[in-house]
């Protein structure tokens, strides 16, 4: 395993933001439920007609349960019933994908001592590249339980920077053969900037506490499924999200809950503020 990156190199990398997607991008993304089936379809309303998507998850799935075929995919029969579902090796050797989005499974500081997250990071890049060289690769940051007893804001606080950019992007970067910049997507920063400002707003529409924007101790709700899918717009899009929709359809074609115009315009501000301040999310300020 290499040392990481050098912070200074590392910093280097995403001085000149991407500029923003000029078409409607095909997409894979690979995770487990704090991706979820809803997020995604989320997102594709969000985005310009001809946004499409595949996925694979799992329950609490790592990256190297989704790379080594002779390791279960937990959940994988569960979770893959749906018209999205695509085996990722075949998918990314297709070409066919403009953007990847790959995540890890937390207990974070557990997928990295135990599941090699660096090294299966490096391998699902490569393959994305591989198939095609101009793809995009984004580590889509996420978060702990609720009741983390460190504290789950200030775990939000630390972790990226000490595990999803030290011990897994900048241990990535390293490898020699790992030429291009993966860029992250904050949705656990992105949480706890909106978690702030509703706690310190004492709520905002129909949200008030971060108890809101989840269905239970670490799952998003539809509020929170909304502000992931806001967050993966702003970044892989590069644009604001302010003035999109915010009454939108789950996977089963069902309404989600609408967080009504207040919070819903709170949410498109604070993902706004949160990827264009946070430079490895390849945004640039409009």
């Amino acid at each position: 395993m290499p040392a990481p990156l050098d912070q200074g190199a590392f910093e280097a990398l995403y001085e000149t933001p991407l500029a923003s997607a000029e078409a409607p991008l095909r997409v894979y993304h690979l995770g487990h439920s704090l991706v979820g089936r809803d997020m995604p379809v989320m997102l594709a309303q969000l985005a310009e007609d001809g946004h499409s998507f595949n996925s694979q998850l799992g329950w609490g799935a790592n990256l190297r349960e989704h790379w080594e075929p002779d390791i279960p995919v937990k959940g994988f029969e569960q979770e893959n019933t749906h018209a999205q579902f695509r085996d990722p090796h075949e998918a990314l050797a297709s070409g066919e994908y403009d953007v990847v989005v790959l995540t890890e499974t937390v207990e974070i500081r557990d997928s990295i001592k135990y599941q090699d997250s660096q090294e299966y990071l490096r391998k699902w890049a490569r393959a994305a590249r591989d198939g095609n060289p101009e793809a995009r690769v984004y580590l889509y940051e996420t978060w702990h339980n609720l009741d983390d007893e460190e504290g789950w804001l200030a775990r939000l606080d630390r972790d990226l920077g000490l595990y999803w950019e030290g011990e897994i992007l900048r241990r990535t970067l390293a490898h020699d053969d790992v030429t291009r910049p993966i860029y992250v997507i904050p949705g656990g920063q992105v949480m706890a900037a909106f978690v702030r400002q509703v706690e310190a707003a004492g709520g905002i529409g129909p949200i008030q506490s971060r108890n809101d924007l989840f269905k239970d101790q670490i799952h998003f709700n539809d509020y929170g499924a909304y502000l992931m899918a806001l967050t993966h717009y702003a970044v892989l899009y590069g644009r604001s999200p302010a003035g999109l929709a915010h009454a939108l359809d789950k996977a089963n074609g069902t309404p989600a809950a609408d967080p009504g115009p207040e919070a819903a315009r709170a949410m498109q501000e604070t993902v706004w503020q949160v990827v264009t301040a946070y430079s490895p999310s390849g945004v640039a300020e409009d």
